[in-house]
């Protein structure tokens, strides 16, 4: 189960905590998407996220691709992605 916490003071920032799935992904586009409407910069707090496989970093891959900024990213995780866009 994925908890997403919303908070804001000039960004909108997402922190997640606990497991993602197929499911929680979709939910956390929906969530994503609604903010982007407001126009502001929008930050994923991903410290506590327990990522479960490949289809995990792709979306980190897009989020970032997108705009979206990861904050507190463990370094596996930036590696991951960073072998993931071939070391760019």
């Amino acid at each position: 189960m994925l908890k997403i916490r919303r908070s804001g003071n000039g960004e909108v920032v997402l922190t997640l905590s606990g497991r993602m799935d197929h499911e929680s992904t979709i939910e956390l586009e929906d969530v994503i998407e609604a903010e982007e409407m407001t126009g502001r910069q929008i930050v994923l707090d991903i410290k506590d996220l327990t990522l479960v496989g490949q289809s995990d970093i792709d979306f980190l891959i897009r989020c970032e691709a997108a705009g979206i900024k990861l904050v507190n990213c463990a370094r596996y995780v930036r590696e991951w992605i960073a072998r993931q866009q071939g070391g760019k």
